[in-house]
């Protein structure tokens, strides 16, 4: 969500439109009702973004009781899309809505929309006040030196991925087939292990433990799990990394148990920049903006796990120590990630 808001002020300067502070649309993700205002602080924002794109918090109500009009971006890549298929229904219609635009190329955007986007993404955009102190207790709470690992292995992950697992309690499975419904059928024979050596499957608690150990990382480590509720299979990492520390289990029950996923994800994006290393499992959306972010901040510790190599190299029949030296071997130039994977053109051409 952080990266289509952001996507989504670059549109807006593109078009030299008035944004208005999104609705998030997150039952997709939560099925929960928290808004912008309860994750990011606004008038901090608008502030910061005043020179860049003119934002209001809400429409005059002439205009807000009708409803946007709605305009696919999927397909929109770069500066002419917008102008050439999108400013049109803004001129006609005045107030219109965008879907995400997954195949951006930031990159065709004149510098002054990559000016206004990288000013949301890397300067105008901190969580509220009670949200950053939420999250500065829980970073002082951590044992340090820390690591921070997320990992993705929900049933809805899993499920969404459509590979098939050997060897998890009954429990995981029920949790899986429970979401996975009728829709995501897992693949099968052949076409299963294409897809897992493709690197699409997630990798297990226990597969993520056997990396971190052939990458040499201490079983004493100081992990912090950034992890959504739900996480099967957990015991495979903790029952060989010891010190593991979970939100659950700092926060108070009274603290956990009234927060959003969205909220609980700021506090995972804040102690994860501000790690002395971070480990994903995943090459996700907040994995990328993390990793930026921790560049932007020169934190370089920053690693993505290969899904692909492990999955190459198991089904080659490697496994124990061989497996662990060839997993060294893909990884050890990768430790290091240089200035991050998201909006890279922040780092070189402004100075913000």
């Amino acid at each position: 969500m952080r990266r289509d808001f952001c996507d989504g002020v670059g549109i807006a300067r593109l078009l030299n439109a008035t944004l208005v502070l999104p609705k998030f649309e997150v039952a997709a993700y939560w099925n929960e009702s928290s808004g912008f205002a309860d994750v990011f602080d606004v008038d901090y924002f608008i502030k910061k973004m005043n020179g860049f794109v003119k934002v209001v918090k809400e429409l005059p109500p002439e205009i807000s009781l009708k409803e946007p009009y709605r305009v696919d971006c999927s397909k929109r890549k770069g500066q002419f899309d917008y102008i050439e298929s999108v400013l049109p229904s803004l001129l006609k219609y005045h107030y219109i809505s965008i879907t995400p635009a997954m195949s951006q190329r930031r990159d065709r955007y004149p510098k002054y929309a990559k000016a206004a986007l990288c000013q949301a993404c890397y300067s105008a955009l901190r969580l509220t006040e009670s949200l950053e102190k939420k999250a500065n207790e829980l970073l002082e709470a951590i044992p340090k030196p820390f690591l921070s690992l997320h990992l993705r292995f929900e049933p809805d992950m899993v499920s969404y991925s459509q590979c098939q697992y050997s060897g998890l309690s009954s429990t995981s499975m029920k949790a899986i087939q429970a979401a996975r419904g009728d829709d995501r059928k897992p693949w099968t024979g052949e076409a299963a292990q294409i897809w897992r050596n493709r690197g699409k499957c997630p990798l297990t608690p226990n597969e993520t433990a056997f990396i971190l150990q052939a990458l040499s990382i201490p079983t004493s480590t100081n992990i912090y799990l950034a992890a959504g509720d739900g996480l099967m299979e957990i015991e495979g990492l903790t029952s060989i990394y010891t010190n593991v520390v979970a939100k659950s289990a700092i926060l108070s029950s009274e603290d956990f148990g009234t927060m959003h996923g969205n909220t609980k994800a700021a506090l995972d994006y804040h102690l994860s920049i501000n790690s002395d290393s971070y480990m994903a499992t995943y090459f996700g959306n907040m994995d990328k903006m993390v990793a930026a972010m921790r560049a932007f901040k020169g934190l370089y510790k920053t690693l993505f796990l290969s899904r692909r190599a492990f999955a190459n190299l198991t089904s080659q029949g490697l496994e124990g120590k061989p497996l662990m030296e060839a997993l060294w071997k893909v990884h050890k130039d990768d430790f290091i990630m240089g200035r991050g994977s998201a909006l890279s053109d922040c780092f070189c051409e402004f100075k913000l």
